[in-house]
């Protein structure tokens, strides 16, 4: 069992829900609020993580984190250091990776929040963040829940878009689906048997944690 490669795992999948959920709740309650023009545009954006290969999208964003692109030269100028090839690159590649997985549950349980529900919330005198703490969020509890499953066990599996742009640095960048290949590529089937169950393991249970509170706190609302 590579336990260094299982720690750097979860400390990416951490790192992505945390930066990743706040800003999807903020993005995905825009997209289901907004009649602009522009909503398919961004609504498509958000979305093709989803249908692009991880090694495809791994490759642009490995070009936009080299030194020769505006972005990766920006901030190497800002850091000191590049990303590619280390656990700040990889989380960056993973919030992009993940970014359907966080928005499109929040934006589905915004979207069935009734308008005139906000507009007799703000009538009886709740400004528009009370309005939200007090309202929408108990109302769209299930689609944060589900984003927060959804991006914690698929960053635990990826794979392509890690491999791209962090390569496999033993402690930095090789995380354990990456542990699983060199093991399989190594011919030894029973050591990646091992870590798989781990994996497997560990999605299951992140996964019936979450939607274990999310039961919990439902059945404390009824």
């Amino acid at each position: 069992m590579d336990w260094t490669a299982l720690s750097v795992s979860l400390r990416l999948a951490v790192g992505t829900c945390l930066l990743l959920i706040p800003f999807g709740l903020w993005l995905g309650r825009a997209l289901a609020t907004t009649r602009a023009r522009g909503k398919p545009l961004f609504e498509a954006l958000v979305a093709l993580p989803l249908v692009m290969p991880p090694t495809v999208l791994g490759f642009y964003l490995m070009q936009s984190f080299g030194a020769d692109a505006p972005f990766g030269a920006f901030w190497q100028r800002l850091a000191g250091s590049g990303l590619n090839f280390t656990f700040g690159g990889i989380l960056l590649a993973s919030l992009v990776a993940n970014l359907p997985f966080a928005v499109q549950p929040i934006q589905r349980a915004f979207e069935t929040v009734p308008p005139n529900l906000r507009e007799a919330a703000w009538c009886s005198g709740l400004s528009p963040w009370q309005t939200f703490v007090r309202i929408e969020l108990p109302l769209v509890w299930p689609g944060i829940v589900s984003a927060l499953a959804l991006t914690f066990a698929h960053t635990l599996g990826e794979f392509g878009v890690v491999l791209m742009v962090g390569g496999s640095i033993d402690g930095e960048t090789r995380t354990l689906a990456i542990a699983i290949y060199d093991r399989v590529q190594a011919f030894d089937e029973a050591g990646a048997g091992i870590m798989s169950a781990m994996l497997l393991l560990v999605s299951f249970l992140a996964i019936g944690v979450v939607y274990g509170l999310a039961g919990r706190r439902r059945w404390r609302r009824v």
